[in-house]
């Protein structure tokens, strides 16, 4: 049923607890996992002082995704999953429902933090993942307890 998962991850909390929940996922069923980072730098017009460091920061997200997905696939590898790191730029939403319908994922598994006083609300990347994806997503959300 699942041959390959994506899981989302931005080094929070959250998303750690979504991605142990892929892994795990991924370990029973004998899936294999893409850990995606998603670069979101703002597209609106910013000051000259920041555009000069645009390329130092762009640079030091990638790397953070580079550590980041890299710990993902050594959480994988440790539950005896293959697991490929992946960074894309852009929309974080819009880049993980892409890349899972682009890359014939076969569900998408992330975590979602806990949302104050109305708990069936979902964070607002986690929540615009489900509306929009045509591949089925789980999401395990963050509790007041966590």
């Amino acid at each position: 049923m699942y041959d390959t998962i994506l899981i989302p991850y931005d080094g929070t909390d959250e998303a750690r607890r979504g991605a142990e929940h892929g892994i795990e996922l991924a370990a029973a069923v004998g899936a294999t996992v893409h850990a995606l980072y998603v670069v979101d730098l703002p597209g609106a017009p910013r000051a000259l002082s920041l555009r000069d460091d645009e390329e130092s920061m762009r640079e030091e997200y990638h790397e953070y995704g580079e550590e980041v997905t890299s710990d993902v696939c050594t959480m994988a590898a440790n539950a005896g999953v293959e697991c490929e790191g992946v960074i894309r730029s852009g929309a974080p939403a819009e880049e993980i429902v892409d890349y899972a319908e682009d890359e014939g994922m076969d569900a998408i598994v992330m975590g979602s933090a806990y949302q104050g006083r109305f708990p069936n609300l979902l964070g607002s990347t986690s929540e615009r993942v489900v509306r929009t994806s045509t591949v089925p997503v789980v999401t395990t959300r963050m509790t007041v307890n966590d």
